[in-house]
């Protein structure tokens, strides 16, 4: 009981310190934004590697995913003859719930694993510790144009998701399933508001804070991470950390969301 108690303690204590830790390097990464120089090209790099090269993977899932929530909800509907609501129920369903939530899940797949394990082995190699002998502030320098990049990419990506998980559900519904194209459009512009575009823009944002805030976090405190491993296994170790934490608290964070705008 005693030992147990004790590695509660610690525990405690351990997961207290690197959540404060972390709350440290987002702040002190977001002020020091605020301050000249202000590196602009740095950001644009950054936005481009998130999002830019996330289209790809942004374009096959929400294919994909408008193609399954069209048929599922369309052998549903068909049960009560309510097939007209089908386009309705697509574009509801991608924009409020799994447009955000499923192209934040893809940002961690590919960008947030990444800067993760870039940042991790620069703290690994020393190169973080370089570039704090030459006075050059490693939050500023490295972890801002992460955090903003991925804030303004995962909105972007989210609608693009959206657009393209809409064709998808139009291919199935009107090309496999034979309904009327009239029918499924004007379904989806009458049941649909700018509130629920409003709701997943929201998701997104903070989606993009999240992710960038755990992934380059994680990689920045590996040095602090009490299992003592450095180079390739605490690299190993801390990014797939990162990338549970972080869809974990996508989805915590998509629940409260939807509970404070619903």
């Amino acid at each position: 009981m005693r030992r147990f108690i004790d590695r509660l303690g610690d525990d405690t204590l351990y997961y207290g310190s690197q959540a404060g830790l972390m709350f440290r390097v987002l702040t002190g990464a977001l002020t020091s934004l605020a301050r000249p120089p202000y590196d602009l090209p740095a950001i644009l790099r950054q936005v481009h590697f998130i999002g830019a090269r996330s289209l790809l993977v942004i374009l096959v899932s929400g294919f994909f995913t408008g193609m399954v929530l069209s048929l599922q909800f369309y052998n549903t509907l068909e049960r009560f003859g309510t097939v007209d609501l089908l386009g309705s129920a697509v574009a509801l369903a991608l924009l409020r719930e799994l447009g955000p939530v499923m192209a934040a899940l893809m940002v961690i797949a590919r960008a947030g694993s990444a800067m993760t394990a870039e940042i991790g082995i620069m703290r690994t190699s020393e190169q973080i510790d370089a570039i704090e002998c030459m006075a050059i502030n490693p939050l500023q320098y490295l972890i801002g144009p992460k955090i903003i990049a991925t804030i303004i990419s995962l909105p972007v990506l989210t609608h693009i998701f959206d657009v393209i998980g809409i064709v998808g559900g139009w291919l199935v519904a009107v090309v496999l399933f034979g309904m009327s194209q009239g029918a499924y459009f004007e379904g989806m512009y009458d049941g649909t508001e700018w509130a629920d575009v409003h709701m997943g823009l929201v998701k997104s944002v903070v989606f993009g804070l999240l992710i960038g805030w755990i992934a380059t976090s994680k990689g920045y405190l590996l040095h602090t991470d009490r299992s003592g491993a450095y180079g390739a296994e605490g690299v190993s170790r801390t990014t797939t950390n990162a990338v549970v934490l972080s869809a974990i608290a996508i989805l915590f964070a998509d629940y409260l969301i939807g509970a404070l705008l619903l």
